[in-house]
């Protein structure tokens, strides 16, 4: 989930969540936000640097929806992915 609009500053918020339906133990569940945090963290640039060129306000929630415990290629990938295309949302929608 995102919500990108127009600002006089660009700035971009993110947030991780984790359902506890499937994740039982606290220990998995920060775990895994540990671990989208940190791939969030390495390949932000592209959606800074959009963000920075369209003047645009981003605010977006990553939150983990499968059922097994992932590895950290797996949520690197998934992550990249969908950085990846809202950054190219937000330039289409940039006038």
């Amino acid at each position: 989930m995102y919500l990108a609009e127009p600002a006089t500053l660009p700035e971009i918020k993110c947030g991780v969540g984790v359902s506890s339906r499937y994740f039982k133990k606290a220990v998995d569940r920060n775990r895994i936000k540990r671990l989208l945090r940190e791939a969030y963290r390495l390949q932000q640039a592209a959606l800074k640097q959009t963000a920075l060129q369209t003047q645009s306000r981003v605010s977006l929630f990553l939150l983990f929806t499968g059922k097994e415990l992932p590895d950290y290629e797996t949520v690197y990938k998934q992550t990249g992915h969908l950085l990846q295309k809202l950054a190219n949302r937000i330039n289409e929608m940039a006038p």
